[in-house]
């Protein structure tokens, strides 16, 4: 019996991410993660010597070492050993964030292999300090919200658009020449190729767009002859890249600074691809798996130093090819990493790379580079600009770090210790953004942000949370026409977090209502264009609702097309017609869409109405805003509840 139960228990199931394919399927996946990369990957090196004053041969060097160490990191944490690798299908690549400040590195050490091995020096360190934190990292996770790397990263692709546009234009040295109708024929050519096949093909097609793009551009550059490969015929089949093959690194304390800060910001990338993995492959992640991702990172950063390579991070490029193939298996990455290890010893390899002309790589480097700020700007989504201090936080950092993009002379006005940081937009963007973040959020007491009131006596977060039910409901019962049980069911979610989650109380309480109370709201509201709002003062807030249309003051034509279109609206429904004028166009648009609303069923409409009121009571929540934040009253209203 005994045996009969042993025999038929099944076995336990492997989870997918665990799964080791067969060996064709393996090289065949691992083959499309590195062509999904390929071309992010040889970037950072090619814009890196090209700024620095690098040779056609250290650039192959450069290629190689850095396709050699990726193997070598993307090994590492998809496979993992110890406490090091999250064992996750991700792969690893040099971070863009890293190359405005290795740029201002190595200029500020006097470029060439001069400023490299001040690179590198940078590099280990802070490959080191990365590893050392990772175990205390979600402790400092606090410290970067969206509105620290949202700008961090929005600066980072702006501030990278005039590298791509100087080789877009030639390169930069000698070979620059924006007048060039050619260089601007292949620069635009190239981005209209990546955008032609973004455009018309889906799937794999589309995440290598990029690549294609880099070799049919070189190739037509080639065909006209003006795409040179002699050092393909001289470079070696095979060749190792050596510990410190440019010397011994040197170390400088603002440049270790100036790198410390962009694997911190790597490191709240990295946590964020960990998490999207996770969702994507359905596997549970937790703190630990955070700190043995970032040990991988510092690990992998720390040999990329030794190696000639550089700071090294998850390639979000390949989180999306996990989701588009859905190919969940870790091993496939380890794969693509026994692939670029062996790319990584063929110098020829490196020196094709190295062949593709100035303004071909500049034409697709716009595409790259813009495209990180957007995604900075969809991480800007995520933050509350009704508070004036994330206003100022996000403005001031953007700010200076355009400064300096755009005079980067500048950095000759400040002492030599100072230049890596007032020489890289990157830089300084990123510390003045971590800096204001913490003394606006984390330094001192914080009341939060002012969400009513005036200037002189304004009404804050903190004094919101602490308010009794009879002072939230006179704050904010202004917000609901009539009946205040959705203020008083909305104080009931206190503590408020931030303007966003007072929103949201606000909304939820809303449609949590009974059928009842919501017909007794719904019956409170005015007639649009009513004779009582048209001669109420301007305060009142159905006056400020109604006056953002011009419905206070309509002509005898328009008063009485719309006192007809209510009129039979209030006939056939029970309760008057609802509009948020504030979100239409123009008279003509509330009556086209109030006749169209005649159609819809009394359940349909009920809701319609609903949502029309919540998006009124964003209105005035705005406005309590603006009022008590004048900053944002400069701004446009964003934020509607709906």
């Amino acid at each position: 019996m005994s045996a009969l139960s042993l025999e038929s228990k099944p076995a336990r199931q492997r989870h997918p991410v665990d799964e080791l394919l067969p060996a064709p399927k393996l090289a065949i996946y691992g083959f499309q993660h590195v062509l999904a990369f390929y071309a992010g990957a040889v970037i950072v090196p090619i814009l890196l010597a090209g700024a620095i004053g690098l040779t056609t041969e250290q650039l192959i060097h450069l290629i190689n070492a850095d396709l050699f160490t990726c193997g070598i990191a993307s090994i590492i944490q998809s496979v993992g050993f110890w406490k090091i690798g999250v064992r996750l299908p991700l792969l690893q690549g040099v971070t863009f964030t890293a190359v405005s400040p290795m740029i201002a590195i190595g200029l500020a050490a006097g470029g060439g292999t001069e400023g490299l091995v001040v690179i590198y020096g940078a590099v280990i360190v802070s490959g080191l300090f990365t590893f050392l934190i990772a175990p205390y990292f979600s402790r400092l996770i606090r410290f970067f919200p969206p509105v620290v790397t949202g700008s961090v990263i929005t600066i980072i692709g702006i501030a990278l658009l005039p590298v791509a546009a100087a080789d877009a234009a030639g390169g930069a040295g000698p070979t620059l020449n924006p007048s060039s109708g050619r260089n601007l024929a292949y620069a635009v050519g190239t981005l209209a190729l990546i955008v032609a096949i973004q455009r018309i093909f889906k799937g794999f097609m589309a995440t290598v767009a990029v690549l294609l793009g880099l070799v049919l551009g070189t190739l037509i550059a080639w065909v006209l002859g003006d795409a040179h490969f002699d050092n393909v015929a001289s470079s070696h089949w095979v060749g190792v890249t050596t510990p410190f093959y440019f010397g011994w690194p040197k170390f400088s304390i603002a440049a270790i600074i100036s790198m410390i800060v962009v694997m911190l910001i790597t490191a709240v990338e990295t946590t964020g691809d960990v998490f999207a993995t996770g969702e994507i492959v359905e596997k549970r992640i937790t703190g630990e798996d955070i700190g043995r991702a970032l040990r991988a990172d510092g690990l992998a950063t720390t040999i990329g130093g030794i190696l000639n390579s550089f700071p090294y991070t998850c390639f979000a490029e390949n989180v999306g090819l996990v989701r588009l193939t859905r190919i969940k298996s870790r091993y496939v990455v380890a794969a693509a990493g026994a692939i670029m290890i062996v790319l990584g010893l063929i110098p020829k390899a490196g020196a094709i790379v190295a062949g593709i002309p100035h303004p071909v790589l500049g034409g697709a480097a716009l595409a790259m580079f813009a495209t990180v700020a957007v995604v900075g700007i969809q991480t800007l989504t995520r933050v509350d600009f009704h508070d004036h201090r994330n206003v100022v936080i996000v403005a001031t950092s953007i700010g200076l770090a355009m400064y300096v993009t755009a005079q980067p002379d500048i950095a000759k006005a400040v002492p030599s210790w100072a230049q890596i940081i007032f020489g890289s937009g990157i830089t300084l963007g990123s510390i003045t953004a971590i800096v204001l973040n913490a003394l606006f959020h984390h330094v001192g007491s914080s009341a939060g942000p002012a969400v009513a009131g005036s200037p002189g006596s304004l009404i804050r977060l903190s004094e919101v949370n602490a308010m009794s039910r009879e002072q939230f409901v006179d704050t904010f019962g202004s917000l609901f026409q009539g009946p205040t049980w959705v203020v008083e069911e909305a104080y009931e979610h206190r503590p408020f977090s931030d303007t966003g989650d007072l929103r949201r109380a606000f909304q939820d309480a809303l449609f949590s209502g009974t059928p009842e109370d919501q017909a007794a709201l719904l019956g409170s509201y005015p007639e649009l264009g009513a004779e009582s709002v048209a001669t109420a003062l301007p305060d009142d807030v159905s006056f400020r609702d109604q006056s953002a249309l011009g419905l206070t003051r309509l002509d005898q034509k328009d008063h009485e097309e719309l006192a007809d279109l209510t009129s039979r609206y209030q006939d056939r429904f029970g309760f008057p017609l609802i509009m948020a004028v504030r979100d239409r166009e123009s008279l003509s648009q509330v009556l086209r869409q109030g006749w169209a609303r005649l159609d819809n069923s009394p359940a349909q409409e009920r809701a319609a109405a609903l949502v029309e009121t919540a998006r009124i009571a964003g209105y005035r929540f705005d406005d309590l805003v603006a009022d008590a934040n004048p900053v944002h009253a400069a701004r446009s209203r964003m934020g509607t509840f709906g």
